[in-house]
């Protein structure tokens, strides 16, 4: 897995993805990603963590927490494409 770049992942891909966290894992998360259940995902909570173990995290979850793998869901180019925007700042819902 490349750890330095995003991976490619179309627009709409993106925007399903966008879609997804911010409806799927904002439920636990929080609608802003800014905690709730599960911890905060903000951009400088996310930067502290290595890419891959957040890309782990996102694709298999996390046993014995509330966590689950979205691995049934999504590719894991797909998680790492999301650990990816979690560290920059994980954008705004892009439906129109």
């Amino acid at each position: 897995m490349e750890s330095d770049a995003p991976a490619s992942i179309d627009g709409a891909r993106q925007a399903q993805l966008i879609r997804m966290v911010r409806q799927d894992c904002g439920s636990c998360h929080g609608i802003q990603l800014t905690g709730g259940l599960g911890p905060a995902l903000t951009r400088e909570r996310m930067a502290e963590i290595p890419l891959d173990n957040l890309v782990a995290v996102i694709y298999q979850g996390r046993p014995g927490t509330p966590m689950p793998g979205w691995k049934t869901m999504i590719s894991e180019a797909d998680a790492e494409w999301i650990a990816h925007q979690l560290q920059a700042g994980f954008p705004l819902d892009t439906r129109h």
